[in-house]
């Protein structure tokens, strides 16, 4: 056995977390991986849409899902020195 650790990789988010902030990683057609993070803002027809915070709407098949959670909200813009 090699002093390296497989990755264990869960999807943790279900239909449920529609409107919750979300971190999925799905491989790509050429075997790499992609990380998505953004507000889930649905999952029906086996397909996730995610919208990023730069207003982009990534659509993503679930079956190329290989892991997802949610994860916080995303923080206020500091504020500049009053």
């Amino acid at each position: 056995m090699s002093g390296r650790f497989a990755a264990r990789l869960v999807v943790s988010i279900s239909s449920a977390d529609v409107g919750q902030r979300v971190s999925l990683r799905r491989r790509l057609p050429t075997g790499e991986y992609s990380d998505v993070v953004g507000v889930l803002e649905s999952w029906s027809n086996k397909t996730l849409q995610v919208r990023r915070r730069n207003g982009e709407l990534v659509e993503v098949p679930e079956d190329i899902v290989v892991a997802g959670k949610v994860v916080p909200p995303m923080p206020p813009p500091k504020r500049r020195g009053v």
